[in-house]
């Protein structure tokens, strides 16, 4: 379920709330009883365990080096043998 921040009108107290997304929006603050208005924020998002990330991506250190021509960069695949 997302989690929804608030703040009242009145006191200011800034509030989070657990709710699904069929929920009503909050109206009142939980301590004075006043409107409350809805906050952005960012969302909370990580990513945890094993998984794609850290099996495909994340090579643990391990740097690949390009291929580098044994003629000095004049064979006819080389990037500079065009210019």
């Amino acid at each position: 379920m997302p989690l929804y921040e608030y703040q009242c009108t009145a006191c200011d107290k800034q509030f989070e709330l657990r709710q699904k997304f069929s929920d009503e929006p909050a109206k009142e603050c939980p301590s004075c009883g006043s409107p409350v208005q809805k906050l952005i924020s960012q969302a909370g998002f990580a990513l945890k365990g094993g998984g794609w990330y850290a099996e495909g991506y994340n090579s643990g250190g391990k740097k690949s080096e390009a291929p580098t021509c044994a003629s000095g960069g004049s064979c006819s695949g080389c990037p500079s043998a065009a210019a």
